[in-house]
């Protein structure tokens, strides 16, 4: 069972076996379409919840395009013991991706089916160890992952990444309604390339508008994890394996991901209160109000 081997269909979910039973909490980190830096946000919250000393797990659950691998500067494939994979370790948390077993390029075309079975195999048969949190990169949209996910494990919570603009916003609600019919807690709302801040002159430019996710979150009765702005550093950090939040941990962007990471660790809490997940039919009055615009 130590290759990643999906060549056979998917059973029902068995609600009964622990797949992870030495890991406290996982938590996916979602968005509802690409292009918003998701995996960006997972691998940097990550980073900082093990800098604060937790036991930290990322899962890259992105078949199709994970990027997890070069963002964290690892590419030597896991290696076996007792017929199941070692995570590989990096900055001081665990990984396991696709990336791993399938050479860059080559694509992947697989079905439903066998993206079922993978990610099984990266919960059962990957020796996480005692973890305190194993954060879950999805893929973009509401597809085959993450309908997975929340059947073959029980979550902690979600957190939605958006960028400020409407079109974002839009497909992220999907993402959002997607968790409640499935019973996940929403652990807040967090806005990535918020702004950019012009390392020559200082202004401040809102590329792609500005407080769009925090209006989002007002609006439906969520938690506003913060904001993170658009900045070359980031970028280079994902090119090169080197995270902002390693490489210059005290910059403003990496303490905008430390404040996150708290914030969201935080609203782990909240998510065992009586009140929540909320009623799905609640959830649904709210997104069909428009979110754009100042609020009301």
């Amino acid at each position: 069972m130590g290759e990643v081997n999906p060549a056979g269909a998917a059973g029902p979910a068995d609600n009964k076996e622990n797949l992870i039973p030495t890991v406290k909490h996982t938590i996916a980190i979602s968005s509802g379409k690409g292009g918003v830096g998701k995996s960006t946000v997972a691998v940097n919250l990550a980073c900082a919840l093990a800098k604060q000393g937790a036991r930290v797990g990322l899962m890259d659950a992105d078949m199709y395009g994970p990027n997890v691998p070069m963002m964290m500067g690892v590419h030597k494939q896991p290696e076996q013991q007792d017929g199941k994979l070692l995570p590989a370790e990096s900055h001081g948390v665990k990984l396991i991706s696709m990336g791993f077993f399938v050479p860059e390029e080559t694509p992947l075309t697989w079905r439903g089916p066998m993206i079922h079975t993978a990610i099984q195999q990266f919960f059962r048969d990957v020796l996480w160890g005692d973890l305190d949190y194993l954060l879950v990169d999805l893929p973009p949209g509401t597809g085959d992952a993450q309908l997975s996910i929340s059947q073959l494990v029980p979550l902690s919570g979600a957190v939605i990444v958006t960028t400020p603009q409407e079109v974002a916003l839009h497909d992220s609600r999907k993402g959002l309604v997607m968790f409640q019919k499935v019973n996940v807690p929403i652990l807040g709302i967090i806005e990535n390339m918020s702004y950019y801040v012009c390392g020559k002159c200082g202004e401040r430019t809102e590329i792609f508008s500005y407080g769009g996710g925090e209006r989002a979150a007002e609006k439906l009765g969520l938690p506003f994890l913060g904001r993170i702005p658009i900045d070359p550093a980031i970028r280079a950090g994902g090119d090169s394996g080197m995270p902002i939040v390693v490489a210059d941990p005290n910059s403003p962007q990496a303490k905008a991901f430390t404040a996150i990471a708290s914030a969201m660790v935080d609203g782990l809490g909240d998510a065992c209160s009586t009140d929540a997940p909320k009623p799905i039919e609640t959830l649904l009055q709210k997104i069909k109000r428009p979110l754009s615009g100042n609020p009301q």
